[in-house]
């Protein structure tokens, strides 16, 4: 069922001290009456880690902390098709090629999309995504070309926040790679990270810009605080405010599926479930990038309590 979703000011009424009890129980409404009962999964490859250029300051990837991270250069096409051969028989719906860095070289293109190719032949049904930093229209229908469907390129938080978090790169030059994925009829993978010390009114913005950007997906990562990187000081975020920050994505955007990601595994079961019900309903599984990710059965098995199907689809569709 389609839904506009919450006005701004509606958004931070219900974030207000006090109306907590209104907000979840509006969000796991809107979850009963808008989102698809079957709990959507999706696996992600590191295909290449660390010594990026980009000053992010929660990432353990960038070149310009010092937090011991695993670096190596691309992994090969035989990784990738394992790793899609492992998402597969775990139930996946899709497996995303994830690279470190600001973009790829034309080569590097070349690299992915023989990946691509070889991972389409070996796994029919999974749904084939890729995280690749900043990419151009043209570099996009070559991968279009060789069996990608959906584009991921996190916003991360707010617009007014994002200069704060990160300079090396804008928040313009983000939409830029979306609107060439969206133009060339890519699926869109698009979320954020909350923990990073936004406002009510940050979160707010963040909400409504994804809303705009009207993506297929969002990931809501939550913080793992990484020691040497400038917000590494900063605490894992309180369960209460990742389950009313869920609870608000779910009312500004009703329908769109909202999916587990980064700080999981920081979760009690008891604020995973209760996310669920606010309003989450898809997940990634298996390893991350730098953090490990949630386990498949131990979300398989929330998801079905909460009355969710679960099971793979042909074709990395919703």
């Amino acid at each position: 069922m389609k839904e506009d979703g919450i006005s701004r000011e509606e958004a931070l009424r219900l974030l207000a001290p006090g109306n907590r009890e209104e907000l979840r129980e509006r969000a796991h409404e809107t979850t009963e009456r808008c989102v698809d009962k079957r709990f959507d999964f999706c696996s992600i490859i590191n295909a290449r880690s660390g010594r990026c250029t980009e000053n992010c300051k929660w990432c353990a990837q960038s070149a310009h902390w010092k937090t011991g991270c695993e670096t190596y250069g691309w992994v090969g096409t035989d990784a990738c098709v394992e790793a899609a051969k492992e998402a597969e028989a775990n139930g996946a719906d899709r497996i995303g090629i994830v690279t470190s860095g600001r973009s790829l070289s034309s080569g590097e293109v070349d690299d992915v999309c023989a990946a691509l190719r070889e991972m389409r032949k070996a796994c029919a049904k999974i749904g084939l995504c890729a995280s690749l930093g900043l990419v151009s229209g043209a570099d996009l229908a070559k991968m279009k070309e060789a069996g990608l469907q959906r584009v991921h390129c996190n916003i991360e938080s707010a617009p007014s926040l994002f200069p704060a978090l990160c300079t090396t790169h804008t928040f313009e030059e983000k939409l830029s790679t979306l609107r060439a994925a969206k133009k060339l009829g890519f699926q869109i993978c698009c979320g954020g990270i909350i923990g990073m010390g936004e406002t009510d009114e940050e979160l707010v913005e963040f909400a409504f810009a994804l809303k705009e950007i009207g993506p297929d997906s969002i990931p809501v990562n939550v913080l793992h605080p990484i020691g040497g990187t400038p917000l590494g000081d900063l605490p894992i975020l309180d369960p209460e405010r990742v389950i009313d920050a869920v609870a608000l994505l779910r009312l500004v955007n009703p329908s769109i599926p909202l999916r587990f990601a980064g700080g999981r595994r920081d979760m009690s079961d008891e604020t995973a479930a209760k996310c669920i019900y606010v309003g989450i309903s898809a997940g990634i599984a298996g390893p991350l990038l730098t953090t490990p990710g949630a386990d498949f059965d131990d979300d398989r098995e929330l998801a079905l309590r909460a009355g969710y199907s679960v099971g793979c689809s042909r074709g990395g569709g919703r």
